[in-house]
């Protein structure tokens, strides 16, 4: 399979296959050590998806998942139900298993639903208590995701250029949107998930920071440490709803101008670093987990700590590099 470490044929007009090496398209195709790399990169996409500010998407694409995802999430559609007819039976649900990548699917899903239940709670004190500390490990972690995937651009163009920049000052200005107070209901949390999740397999664009904007992050969060399933399961089948419709344009964009498509998620990413700057304080200079202004590191109200905000950020770029290097000996 072609990752972002892999060169890109020249980009067209006409079709080209999204990958080199075909998707594996049986369960078989993996080996169980494969299938737990899947659930542990998984786990890690739950874990950024639940900060404000951090995609799942950017974990995916650096740690060469993401096109297989968006494949694999592009073949859902009606098309399966005519794949199902021609064989019938056992030997058609599993035609349509392997059509879909499900066991890749799978592990994927696991792993982000046990990072998320796992996790939710943890990350939700650090942002509450220990703000500064959890937002210099992600910005780390999100400006080398930005370098290395910028050194995978292969061929900069003033189009691929202006792509990066538009993905750059969308996220900025998304992430500058003032938040929404509300008291969500439950078709409101079902348009939230929708948007949300179109926003989270969008490297660059937060998928909870959406659904703090929109007033429902404090809702869906409280549900799931809770574990109040009619809310979850609002909020999933609004993500499902979305993610159907957004992903077949984007496998479509993946398979005909992957570097354009490259350079805009690159824009994406390297915007998102106005939302995870760690150094924040609310509009009267105190702190607090939910505050929208950026301030300098010697502004802030209990010094800069270079030490401890240093050696987290280095950290969080050490830990994305790693898995950058997983996913391309890997493939």
């Amino acid at each position: 399979m072609t990752t972002p470490h892999s060169p890109r044929p020249n980009e067209s007009s006409a079709p080209q296959p999204l990958d080199k090496t075909p998707v594996p398209t049986s369960a078989s195709s993996d080996s169980p050590k494969q299938l737990f790399g899947t659930y542990i990169k998984g786990m890690a996409m739950g874990a950024a998806d639940i900060v404000p500010g951090v995609s799942g998407g950017t974990i995916a694409l650096i740690s060469g998942i993401y096109e297989r995802l968006i494949n694999a999430l592009g073949s859902i559609g009606p098309n399966l139900w005519q794949i199902f007819r021609q064989e019938g039976g056992i030997k058609g649900l599993l035609a349509v298993w392997r059509q879909v990548d499900a066991t890749f699917l799978l592990c994927l899903v696991l792993g982000i639903a046990t990072s998320i239940r796992t996790l939710a709670g943890i990350i939700k004190h650090l942002l509450e208590n220990q703000p500064l500390l959890i937002w210099s490990f992600f910005f780390g972690l999100v400006i080398a995701t930005v370098f290395i995937l910028l050194s995978e651009i292969k061929r900069w163009n003033i189009g691929r250029a202006a792509l990066f920049v538009i993905g750059l000052c969308a996220a900025v200005v998304i992430s500058s949107l003032p938040l929404l107070a509300t008291n969500p209901s439950l078709p409101y949390l079902f348009f939230a998930g929708a948007i949300a999740i179109c926003a989270m397999i969008l490297p660059g664009v937060s998928g909870s920071f959406i659904l703090l904007l929109l007033g429902a992050y404090d809702a869906v969060l409280e549900a799931v440490h809770t574990l109040n399933f009619t809310i979850i399961f609002t909020v999933v089948a609004g993500m499902a709803t979305g993610l159907l419709l957004f992903t077949h344009a984007l496998k479509w964009l993946l398979a005909r101008y992957y570097q354009a498509t490259l350079a805009l998620l690159t824009g994406f990413i390297a915007g998102s670093l106005v939302k995870v700057w760690p150094w924040k304080v609310d509009a009267l200079g105190s702190l607090n987990s939910e505050a929208i202004n950026n301030v300098l590191p010697w502004q802030y109200p209990t010094g800069a700590h270079w030490l401890t905000t240093l050696g987290l950020m280095l950290l969080g770029a050490v830990l994305v590099s790693l898995l950058s290097l997983w996913g391309h000996r890997r493939h």
